[in-house]
């Protein structure tokens, strides 16, 4: 009886000793979230919604994850480098024209020329005043567009641009035909710069 009872207990002593290992090799395999050395493992769903703020972050502010200005065209010209970024066509019937100027010539630059030579332009000084969209399969010139008062709608390059120099410019123009996509912007005795037009959203 004795050595029934003992053997018994052997058992029952096995048994609960076996049940504790089992209940500490479960926690140990990371039930709560967590490795074997206590560090909690990555949540697959935390990095899923990680990307995903991420994502809103940059439909927020389309500034953080927008790529440069693609360039459209480049021409150069008595010591100037003129490029142009953008062409887009915006609802109310107009074109943005958006680029940069640099002045390499080796002196001061102040844009007089590129004012143009009408007498209604006198008030814009140095400016891209001057410049003009030329449709050559529909044979139109399209000019910047104007202020009932004559100032355009475009850069005016105040103090002019010293050597060595970059500044950015716009300038706005009436539209060409929706159907139109490329035309020439001309300015002072640049040469002129093929563009492609781009829709507005």
């Amino acid at each position: 009886m004795n050595l029934r009872r003992d053997t018994n207990g052997q058992r029952t002593l096995m048994s609960v000793v076996t049940a504790a290992v089992l209940f500490f090799a479960a926690s140990g395999c990371g039930g709560d979230g967590q490795d074997g050395d206590g560090k909690r493992g990555q949540d697959p769903s935390a990095a899923v919604s990680s990307d995903r703020e991420k994502k809103e972050r940059a439909a927020d502010d389309p500034s953080a994850a927008a790529p440069e200005s693609q360039q459209l065209s480049e021409v150069k010209g008595g010591g100037l480098t003129l490029t142009v970024t953008s062409a887009v066509r915006g609802e109310g019937g107009f074109i943005t024209v958006q680029g940069t100027v640099s002045n390499g010539s080796g002196q001061p630059w102040s844009a007089g020329e590129w004012r143009g030579d009408e007498s209604e332009l006198a008030k814009n000084g140095g400016s891209i005043a001057g410049a003009s969209l030329v449709d050559n399969t529909g044979k139109k010139k399209y000019l910047v567009l104007r202020d009932t008062e004559g100032r355009c709608l475009c850069t005016r390059f105040t103090g002019g641009i010293l050597s060595g120099d970059t500044a950015e410019w716009f300038a706005q123009f009436p539209a060409p035909p929706e159907g139109t996509t490329k035309v020439d912007f001309q300015v002072g005795s640049m040469p002129p710069a093929s563009i492609e037009i781009s829709e507005g959203e």
